[in-house]
């Protein structure tokens, strides 16, 4: 079994690092799902659709959810997920955070979410002439 990936985001943004990540990876090592939040998406809707997309991906080990942007709507979704399954929320989610994570398929729930805040962190540089 794995943990599950669930990116939820506003339009275009989790469908560019899903197929990105994907080419820069090849095969992806873990089940990932991509949620895409519109100008008119009905958080209601959202928010059932995310159920059933972590409900279908949760193997046993849980389901990380990645989102792009804390207090938006992406988030706020997430957030409202059922807590009946082991669910982690990242958010803040960004092109290193998601490769990282899928570098490290045999972490648990709990290291994977760890893992995605080290990526994240780690992908953000100032770059200088030195």
């Amino acid at each position: 079994m794995s943990v599950g990936i669930v990116l939820i985001a506003h339009a275009g943004i989790g469908p560019a690092l899903a197929g990105t990540a994907q080419f820069v990876l090849g095969e992806l090592s873990l089940p990932l799902r991509v949620v895409v939040v519109s100008r008119d998406s009905r958080a209601e809707e959202v928010l059932e659709h995310l159920q059933a997309v972590t409900a279908e991906l949760d193997q046993g080990d849980g389901v990380l959810i990645l989102t792009d942007m804390y207090g938006a709507t992406p988030t706020n979704v997430a957030r409202r997920i059922n807590p009946g399954r082991p669910v982690k929320i990242v958010t803040g989610v960004n092109l290193p955070m998601l490769l990282h994570v899928l570098n490290y398929p045999g972490r648990d729930l709990e290291a994977l979410a760890a893992t995605a805040l080290e990526g994240g962190r780690q992908g953000i540089l100032a770059v200088t002439d030195d």
